[in-house]
């Protein structure tokens, strides 16, 4: 009698990715998502298959951790468990011996890179063949999977989509910066999974590490971890000051790509560098592919207590200096990312989107991470809730109590309850625009905070405010004014002190760049505005980077008094915008040669010179790169030409660092690529 003889299997790698949405991920292995089925055919030689004789059993391997799953005729599959059903007809016509299987996994099988092999058994032969791999994300369309997501336009910006915006500056003066999370280039799925591979709990117990990864909670905690390199392979090795010349700026970073093949290619060092924005948007990539839902926030004051008082201290000279004399710091803005899971082990109220910081501050449990922190337990101050709530409370909540001192006394002081978190930030999903979500972590909106605002001391008979007179932008002069109240009937004799010191947004100032003290008279009841300008040249030379912040602020001092009071402001300067104009933008076609122009007038009083960048997931296939010199007032216009490789909302990118000033400036344009 004839044998049955296994010719091949056909894995059904376009039907099953576009099913589960996988398209376009890019992988060595077909690539599924748990809680759903997957079709396979199997094709036979010799005799065909039958069912009372034959029986076939497939098993799913994962590290030391197997499954056997024996192909059942009939009946439904269980949500629990895997199974496996035989379709009945013949799938192909042309291969009239093939059987038809749809493998179901369950929703709470752990992600990860599956083996696939078939045992056939018939008669007294047994005979295994060995399939192929499949990789397992989580499933935000399955409602049995925990981080199920329950709109389809939720789904497809925080899993599907493939760049965003990073939102940096002051709650003042927000600027956008472009990021292509990238989870859609070459490799990149799998170097995400070959973090989890690379961690510290896989490396020291493979089969709990395995069987943790059903639980998004554990894959977060994880992957935070994994995003820095502090006690592991991580990805990223964060860097706040210095020269960068031994690495990258984090300011010249553009997307995750470049980072995570970086890492990858070198057997797993850490990519030299890393900021807040950065760290934040890699583990962003790293969660959109696995199939967790995850966005970019952006907490502008960003409170690091470090003893957990719940207040910020800051100290002044009396010539308006601030002073490093704190372990606790306010950062101008700090980014972490929000990933929505169901969280069991917090009880009823907690679902949903949850805190994790991948930049290295604290140690959570022994190692340098954050969260999940459900932002329902912050906005609720449940300080007892896992993982990681009291820190993250104190970044949006904490109070600031600032004080002007001399030989160790305080001459003056104030607390503020509403600076810290004074706006909590994300990208508005289907839009470029900002999305306020404050009152997702706190119970009552924060007022203050932005241009104009002051920050003064309790009033001595005097009022002092200062007051930005425009966005400063780099390239043109800091100008601003000083307005003095005199509340009593009496005139009074004045001095004042002006100091501007340059700083990086996660820390005090550093030395003071520019001053100016004068003595002035103010009758009584009498207002009086004092208007003071920063040269271009005295800030540019002073290392105020890309990047950087200005802390800007004055003393009032009564003579006959010796009251004093303070106002100040920390501010960042804005670099001007790149314009990226697409030609019928409207009818971009997939596959189909597209044109570009990338546009900038230089606004700056001196010639600049630098590097142009121009990339694009999906729409370029490697970057653009080219050297760029320019005369003041003269126009930069360059032509880009590329060839959209997906359908759907793509981002078309441009960076150009310049050399001579310490600054980036950055373009973008969303682009909707039609199928052809």
């Amino acid at each position: 009698m004839e044998e049955l003889k296994f010719r091949n299997v056909d894995l059904r790698q376009f039907p099953n990715q576009l099913r589960h949405r996988t398209d376009g991920l890019s992988s060595t292995t077909l690539v599924l998502r748990r809680g759903e089925f997957f079709q396979i055919h199997v094709n036979f030689d010799g005799r065909s298959f039958d069912l009372r004789r034959d029986r076939l059993i497939f098993r799913v391997l994962v590290g030391p951790l197997f499954v056997e799953i024996p192909v059942s005729v009939s009946g439904q599959p269980s949500p629990s468990q895997w199974s496996a059903i035989l379709e009945q007809g013949v799938p192909d016509p042309y291969l009239p011996r093939a059987v038809s299987v749809l493998l179901f996994s369950p929703a709470s099988a752990p992600i990860g890179v599956y083996t696939l092999s078939l045992r056939i058994e018939t008669g007294a032969s047994v005979k295994t063949h060995t399939l192929g791999q499949f990789t397992l994300l989580c499933n935000p369309w399955s409602k049995a999977d925990s981080v199920y997501l329950y709109s389809e336009d939720l789904r497809d910006e925080y899993v599907r989509n493939d760049f965003g915006l990073l939102y940096k500056g002051t709650a003042g003066n927000v600027t956008a910066r472009p990021w292509s999370f990238d989870q859609y280039e070459k490799g990149i799925l799998d170097i995400c999974m070959k973090l989890l591979q690379v961690s510290p709990q896989h490396q020291a117990d493979m089969k709990r590490d395995l069987l943790n990864r059903a639980d998004p909670i554990y894959i977060s905690r994880v992957i935070s971890a994994m995003i820095n390199s502090q006690d592991d392979k991580g990805v990223l090795m964060g860097k706040w000051s210095g020269d960068y010349k031994d690495g990258v700026n984090p300011s010249h970073w553009s997307g995750s790509a470049d980072i995570l093949w970086q890492w990858s290619q070198t057997q797993f060092s850490p990519v030299k560098y890393g900021q807040c924005w950065v760290f934040a948007a890699v583990m962003c990539t790293v969660m959109r592919a696995f199939g967790i839902p995850t966005r970019v926030v952006t907490n502008f004051n960003s409170a690091h207590d470090t003893n957990g008082n719940l207040v910020i201290e800051e100290f002044y000279t009396e010539m308006g200096e601030k002073l490093s004399l704190c372990q606790d710091s306010i950062w101008n803005f700090h980014v972490w990312v929000e990933c929505w899971m169901r969280r069991s082990d917090l009880g009823q109220g907690n679902d949903g989107w949850q805190v994790l910081d991948p930049t290295p501050q604290e140690q959570s449990a022994g190692m340098y991470r954050c969260g999940p922190a459900a932002v329902k337990a912050i906005r609720e101050q449940k300080l007892d809730a896992a993982y990681d709530v009291p820190f993250v409370f104190a970044e949006v909540n904490a109070d600031v109590r600032t004080m002007i001192i001399r030989d160790g006394k305080i001459l003056g002081s104030r607390t503020d309850t509403e600076r810290v978190g004074a706006l909590i930030c994300t990208k508005r999903p289907g839009s470029m625009q900002l999305q306020n979500i404050t009152l997702e972590y706190k119970n009552e909106m924060i007022r203050g905070s932005g241009y104009p605002s002051t920050r003064r001391m309790a009033p001595e008979g005097i009022t002092v405010s200062l007051r930005l007179l425009r966005t400063p932008v780099m390239g043109e002069n800091i100008s601003f004014s000083i307005i003095i109240t005199n509340k009593e009937t009496i005139p009074k004799i004045l001095k004042e002190h002006v100091n501007a010191q340059s700083k990086e947004y996660n820390r005090n100032p550093v030395a003071t760049f520019w001053e100016d003290h004068s003595d002035l008279r103010i009758g009584p009841n009498e207002t009086v505005t004092i208007k003071h300008d920063i040269s271009f040249h005295k800030y540019v030379l002073k290392e105020v980077r890309d990047g950087y912040l200005v802390n800007l602020a004055v003393v009032i001092e009564d003579v006959n008094s010796q009251a004093r009071v303070l106002a100040s402001e920390e501010f960042n300067i804005i670099s001007p915008a790149l314009n990226i104009q697409v030609a019928n933008e409207y009818s971009v076609i997939v596959n189909m040669q597209q044109a570009a122009v990338v546009m900038f007038t230089s606004p700056f009083k001196v010639p600049v010179n630098g590097e142009l960048t121009v990339s694009g997931s999906g729409l370029l296939e490697e970057k653009v790169e080219m050297k760029i010199a320019l005369q003041p007032g003269e126009t930069l216009k360059r032509p880009i030409h590329f060839i959209p490789r997906m359908t759907g909302s793509k981002m078309l990118q441009s960076s150009l660092a310049l050399t001579n000033l310490p600054t980036v400036l950055h373009g973008f344009k969303t682009i909707n690529v039609q199928p052809a």
